[in-house]
């Protein structure tokens, strides 16, 4: 069974948090552009997305957070005679 990746593309770099914050930022002010005035459903398009990252941020956030906490609960398991 072949366990190489066949594709020719390499990996995309993950954004860092402050990085989707400020795509989101961006986003929000190409929407709030006057260019936009009359395309309404692009503008809203846009809104949304600045939306949806932000949310993302949000649960990457929550994540690490809750990824803290077992690791500490962990280690007080072990110390605790715990495997």
């Amino acid at each position: 069974m072949a366990t190489q990746d066949s594709t020719s593309t390499s990996p995309t770099p993950q954004m860092r948090p402050d990085e989707m914050r400020g795509l989101a930022k961006r986003l929000r002010a190409r929407a709030d552009s006057v260019l936009l005035r009359d395309q309404c459903e692009q503008q809203a398009d846009l809104r949304q997305a600045a939306v949806l990252i932000d949310h993302l941020v949000q649960l990457h956030a929550v994540i690490r957070s809750a990824e803290a906490v077992a690791d500490r609960l962990h280690s007080l398991f072990k110390l605790a005679g715990g495997r």
